[in-house]
Parts: C-alpha cells; sequence; structure tokens
C-alpha cells in the first residue's frame, strides 16, 4: 500500500470518529429558542407515554355526578381539571390521551420525511444525469399537488384512519427535503474527503450512505423536526373537518367535537381552549428548532 493510500485512509479513519461528536455538538445547546422548542417536544413524550396514569377518566366515557345527573358543561374544578364537555366526558383526560395521536402522527410522518427526503436527495445530487433528472421531475410533481386537499381526498377515499392520513403526508411533504439535500449533496461530492474516499477503492454506494449521509443528517433532522408540527396541525385540520378517524381521541377531534356542540356560544372555553394551545404549543415548537439549527447549518448568520 503507497504512502498516499494509507494517508488517504488515516484521514477517512480520523472524519468518521469526529462524525458522532459533531453530531452531539450540532444540538443548538445555547439557543434559548430552540431549547424551548425540545423542551415541549421532550413534554410531549412524556405525556403521551405516562397518558394512561395522567388521565383521570376514560375519555370517552359518559360521567355522572353524585346525584345522578349527567356531568355536561361543568366548568374546570378538582374532580375535573378542565371541566367536562356537553356529553360529560372529561376534557383533561382527552387532552392527555390526544396526546397519543399527535405522537404518533408526528414521528411517523417526520420519520418518512427524513428517510424519503433524504435517499432521493442524496441519489439525485450524488449521481446526477438522468437519475437526477428523473427524481427532480418527481419532486416538481409533488410540489405541484395541493397539501390539505391531497390528504383529505386519501382519507376519505381509503378508511379514516390516524395511519391513512400518515402515508398521505408522508407521500407529499418529503419534497422540501429532497430539494435542499439535493443542493447540499451537490457541494460535498467534490469535496477533499469524497475525492480520497475514491483514491482508496471505496464503492460508489458506501461514499454514499458511510460518507455523505451523516454530513447531511442535521438538515434531515431540522426538517424532521420542521414536519412534526406540520403532521399534527395536518391531522388536527382532518379530523376538524370530520375525516378523521373517531374513534381515536386526538386534539383535531376535540375541536371539532367543541365546534358541532357550539362551545363556544356556550362560554365553554375550557373544552376548545387546551387543545388549540396544545396545538399551537407543538407548531411553535418545531418551528423553534428550525430557527436554531439555522446559525447551526450557516453560522454566517450569527454575524447579522
Amino acid at each position: 500500500m503507497s504512502a498516499e493510500t494509507q494517508t488517504a485512509r488515516a484521514a477517512l479513519t480520523s472524519r468518521r470518529s469526529r462524525i458522532g461528536a459533531a453530531l452531539w455538538r450540532s444540538i443548538p445547546w445555547h439557543d434559548p429558542m430552540a431549547m424551548a422548542g425540545i423542551a415541549i417536544y421532550v413534554v410531549l413524550i412524556l405525556t403521551a407515554v405516562f397518558a394512561n396514569q395522567l388521565a383521570t377518566h376514560d375519555p370517552t366515557e359518559i360521567l355522572y355526578s353524585a346525584d345522578y345527573n349527567l356531568a355536561a358543561d361543568l366548568p374546570p374544578s378538582l374532580a375535573y381539571p378542565l371541566g367536562t364537555t356537553s356529553l360529560g366526558r372529561d376534557v383533561w383526560s382527552q387532552l392527555v390521551l390526544g396526546s397519543r395521536a399527535a405522537l404518533i402522527v408526528g414521528i411517523a410522518a417526520a420519520f418518512m420525511v427524513v428517510v424519503i427526503g433524504s435517499v432521493i436527495g442524496l441519489l439525485a445530487g450524488f449521481f446526477g444525469g438522468w437519475v437526477d433528472a428523473v427524481l427532480m421531475r418527481l419532486t416538481d410533481i409533488a410540489f405541484g399537488i395541493p397539501f390539505l386537499p391531497f390528504v383529505i381526498v386519501l382519507s376519505a377515499f381509503l378508511e379514516p384512519s390516524v395511519w391513512n392520513v400518515v402515508l398521505a403526508m408522508g407521500l407529499i411533504l418529503w419534497r422540501d427535503t429532497a430539494r435542499v439535500i439535493r443542493s447540499q449533496v451537490l457541494t460535498l461530492r467534490s469535496r477533499t474527503f469524497i475525492e480520497a474516499a475514491r483514491v482508496v477503492g471505496v464503492g460508489e454506494w458506501r461514499i454514499l450512505f458511510v460518507h455523505l449521509a451523516p454530513n447531511i443528517l442535521p438538515i434531515a433532522v431540522l426538517y424532521g423536526s420542521v414536519a412534526i408540527g406540520w403532521a399534527i396541525l395536518t391531522e388536527a385540520s382532518v379530523s376538524f373537518l370530520g375525516f378523521g378517524d373517531s374513534s381515536t381521541i386526538s386534539w383535531g377531534y376535540m375541536l371539532q367535537d367543541a365546534y358541532a356542540s357550539q362551545a363556544l356560544s356556550r362560554g365553554s372555553y375550557h373544552w376548545f381552549i387546551p387543545p388549540g394551545l396544545a396545538i399551537v404549543a407543538v407548531v411553535a415548537a418545531g418551528f423553534f428548532i428550525g430557527r436554531g439549527y439555522e446559525e447551526v447549518l450557516f453560522p454566517k448568520l450569527k454575524a447579522r
């Protein structure tokens, strides 16, 4: 083995060992807004995991008072922290159990966005030529499809289910990730460490997924975090419009139920404000994290 080859191989080994540390450092610890977004996601995850322990009642159970009257439209109290609905259901329990649907939809959609968008962006940017042309025209088609109407139509065509909403979002939301990662790969594929990999005889696919993919991982994570908020907001919109799964308690279902029961005219603010605030908080968390990653991915922004 020549000295040039040994030097190139040592450089590659050193680079791999630094990738893990770089990913850890890429977390925007110094940005208060980003950390606030991460904290909101942590609260969401913990609430969904321990929902059974946090819920005080069955979210679908019709409750009655001690004198056997329907516990309808009760204001917040110790027995019912967020009051009850017009059918006597506990709002707090619905809010807590609804976080599970939000978490499932958000994580599943983010996973599909990261995986599909990253693979398409890597292949298009690295191989170029007809591969790039075909994948980018496919991306253009995805950009041409209106997002929310597509999700509603597909959800209505298939049976109402949270997973069908996730499938519809996964088929569309990857387009932004793919386009941005392709641009990043175009700048990386001519860098020195890629040329070094070629010198030592590393195969194309290994260069693609072992040497290039870790470098676009922060961007993929960024778009995945934003996709969580988009997915939860979309699921809430679909449920609010009546195309969601009525057997699954979600924040969108709670808003739709409150709207159909005229909670606003009744003055039952305790019914629709909590799920609304939960949706706003989770969507804002994705924006906060994305804002924090901007300075990590684009350091020149710090000077402005």
